[in-house]
């Protein structure tokens, strides 16, 4: 196979793009089954009996019980409630692995040391390669026989593999729709994807799970993300972060916009004009001239075309006239089925105005 290198300038460099065939890549991941190595990911690990406990007071989820064989997203906030980090964690065999972004691997790893004081745990990185497999056809007999189970998790499920490491079953998918991650020793990679590759999966690079998430409107770490990104912005109250449970760093923040229902920015997907060249990740949204977003991740979808994730200030109407990339040359719509839910008034802001109205 004709593998093509991610881009060096990006967030995948050292994975493979494409096999050559980019676009049919995308359709068999929607159609049939596909394997996609995504081992250039970071994967930590926290042993000891406070594990669960001591991660629980330093992250926005509710992980002090979480059971055997389950996993949920996760996040670190700063003193402002701004996102540092954001990892998926899966509980199993007295283990709990957190994967997260490649470059963020080191320093999240560097701050839950500093962090462990007195408490059992012990975070390591752990020497462990991720591979994820889309499409509607992971259930057929012959990709469950290759795994070795009898059925697929349940969605945010995780169970062992024979061999070492486990399969997790993600969530928010289409009807049909199925993504599997495998984390396994990292020797053992090249050996799942052959024998996955005889299952009847098809090899796909990068490009085809990028593509994969941006539809779905799963945002990511540092690309769809900036220095200012607080989880209401980008969907994860709720899938990261709990908000009935103790306290944790920049829990006020998170408290106090969940309450007055006012997020700054919003994401949305955005439909590019496909006859120029494309923008890049960090690019200004404009309307009329003025900045009111900044571009994330892009790229060419087999069906939509090419797309981007994009965090633009709320409330910026589905039929505005958008522009992005250099000098403003590419115009943007955005996909209105991509905005969120209409607004709720939040508990805090909804006392407030029920104040203000008996004092009239």
């Amino acid at each position: 196979m004709n593998a093509v290198p991610a881009p060096d300038s990006g967030p995948d460099a050292g994975a493979v793009w494409h096999y050559g065939d980019p676009l049919g890549e995308q359709r068999a991941a929607e159609t049939g089954a596909v394997v996609v190595d995504r081992s250039h990911r970071a994967v930590l690990t926290l042993t000891g009996s406070d594990r669960q406990k001591w991660l629980h007071s330093i992250s926005t989820q509710h992980v002090s019980d979480l059971p055997e064989g389950a996993s949920t997203q996760n996040l670190s906030l700063d003193g402002q409630g701004r996102v540092e980090d954001h990892w998926v964690q899966t509980e199993l065999g007295d283990t709990t692995y957190l994967d997260t972004e490649p470059w963020r691997g080191e320093p999240l790893l560097e701050y839950l040391r500093k962090m462990v004081f007195w408490s059992d745990v012990a975070p390591a990185a752990a020497d462990m390669a991720v591979l994820s497999l889309l499409g509607p056809r992971l259930s057929d007999p012959a990709v469950l026989e290759a795994l070795g189970v009898d059925a697929l998790p349940a969605e945010l499920t995780a169970m062992p593999l024979a061999g070492g490491g486990f399969a997790r079953r993600m969530p928010g998918l289409p009807a049909g729709q199925i993504e599997l991650d495998l984390v396994v020793p990292r020797g053992e990679s090249a050996g799942w994807q052959e024998r996955l590759v005889r299952a009847g999966l098809r090899p796909a690079g990068i490009w085809a799970y990028e593509a994969h998430r941006v539809a779905a409107l799963r945002p990511r770490l540092g690309v769809d993300t900036d220095e200012r990104t607080i989880p209401h912005e980008v969907g994860w109250i709720g899938g990261a972060v709990h908000l009935d449970k103790g306290c944790y760093r920049g829990q006020e923040t998170v408290a106090r916009v969940h309450n007055l229902g006012k997020p700054p920015r919003m994401l949305v997907l955005l439909h590019l004009d496909g006859s120029v060249d494309r923008p890049s990740t960090g690019d200004p949204v404009l309307a009329d001239g003025r900045a009111v977003g900044r571009l994330g991740t892009v790229v060419d979808h087999v069906d939509l075309g090419p797309v981007a994730l994009a965090l633009v200030k709320r409330g910026v109407p589905a039929d505005t006239e958008l522009a992005t990339g250099p000098q403003g040359s590419v115009a943007a719509v955005i996909d209105a089925d991509s905005l969120p839910a209409a607004e709720q008034i939040g508990a805090g802001r909804l006392a407030v105005e029920r104040l203000r109205g008996g004092a009239r």
